[in-house]
């Protein structure tokens, strides 16, 4: 698995993008659903990293940065044909490893409380992350789950 920072031109990534967008519409109600768009990927706080084997795009996650000691994972996707292979599992390793390398001190997500989210939550708790109060510009909302890990 190579993974690599992404410039968000590529059509397979493009789609892949669409694809958690309306994934998140489909399980996240009006107004709790916080995944971004491909031009709020694009800004330059964010670094948008996609995971691949040969032409085959495998997955895809994006760090984005709140201030000099605190990131946030944005957009954690595993493309639907490799679930289950730990594609997510390298993501999140690289994108801890990058947040360290930027001398973070913490590292925080979003992620939905409904049952399909579980397995998002799982991977996360097994990586370190706790429970935390809303970071950044979130508010309390029964459908977000907020986690931070302190690095």
């Amino acid at each position: 698995m190579e993974i690599r920072i992404d410039d968000l031109s590529g059509m397979k990534v493009a789609e892949l993008v669409r694809e958690h967008l309306q994934s998140m519409a489909d399980n996240s109600p009006l107004g709790s659903m916080h995944a971004l768009n491909l031009q709020q990927l694009k800004k330059p706080e964010i670094t948008f990293w996609s995971a691949w084997q040969g032409n085959d795009l495998l997955g895809c996650g994006a760090l984005k940065e709140l201030n000099s000691q605190h990131g946030e994972i944005k957009s954690m996707r595993t493309s639907t044909s490799h679930l289950r292979k730990g594609v997510a599992k390298r993501i999140l390793q690289h994108i801890i490893d990058e947040a360290k390398r930027r001398g973070y001190s913490r590292l925080s997500l979003e992620t939905g409380s409904m049952d399909t989210f579980e397995p998002a939550r799982i991977l996360y708790a097994g990586f370190g992350f706790q429970l935390c109060k809303p970071f950044s510009d979130y508010k309390d909302d029964p459908n977000s789950v907020y986690m931070t890990k302190i690095l």
